[in-house]
């Protein structure tokens, strides 16, 4: 695993071996099959009751055309986590994955629909690449449903190694992704 962290975090656990850090992520979840309102809620709730995971903010719902996959893939919603962790990033996409198979997740074409997507955005200031994971998400920086609803829970947000959130989204535009008055608990 290559990480690369923050020069300005002291990691604890190699300091004393067993404090461990509180890292700031963003998630991003969304669904398009079923009940996509209660799919969404679920997985915050189930986050919710993770231990070592603090969920702080949870962004609007939007509703976003699916980008790639099927023509007849349906719309998602999407929203955005901002939780505090001291989950490790193994236990934490693990966590994530365990949450969508809960929800009927099923792996098959890159971009087929789905009852629930949950992506680790960020992880800390860390850059991780394994087989697995790639921390920041590769695509993140291109996607106006993680772009969107992210700005309303963190105005400043910055996407390590690519910028402000803000800039991001101008970039990218908003066209296909529509705010929906629905705030989930």
């Amino acid at each position: 695993m290559t990480e690369t962290p923050s020069p300005h975090v002291i990691d604890a656990d190699t300091l004393s071996g067993g404090l461990k850090p509180i890292r700031q992520l963003i998630l991003s979840l969304g669904s398009n099959l079923g009940d996509r309102e209660a799919n969404l809620q679920g997985a915050v709730d189930a986050l919710r009751d993770t231990p070592d995971v603090v969920v702080v903010e949870v962004s609007p719902v939007y509703e976003t055309q699916p980008v790639g996959g099927p023509e007849e893939s349906g719309p998602y919603l999407n929203i955005v986590l901002l939780a505090d962790t001291t989950l490790n990033v193994d236990l934490l996409l693990e966590r994530a994955q365990a949450i969508e198979q809960a929800f009927g997740r099923e792996r098959s074409v890159p971009g087929a629909p789905r009852t629930l997507d949950v992506d680790l955005i960020t992880y800390g200031q860390k850059t991780i690449e394994t087989e697995e994971l790639t921390i920041p998400h590769p695509r993140a920086h291109e996607r106006a449903f993680v772009l969107a609803p992210w700005l309303d829970i963190e105005r400043d947000a910055v996407l390590p190694g690519h910028g402000p959130v803000s800039e991001l989204l101008a970039k990218v535009g908003t066209d296909g992704v529509t705010k929906l008055d629905i705030e989930l608990q």
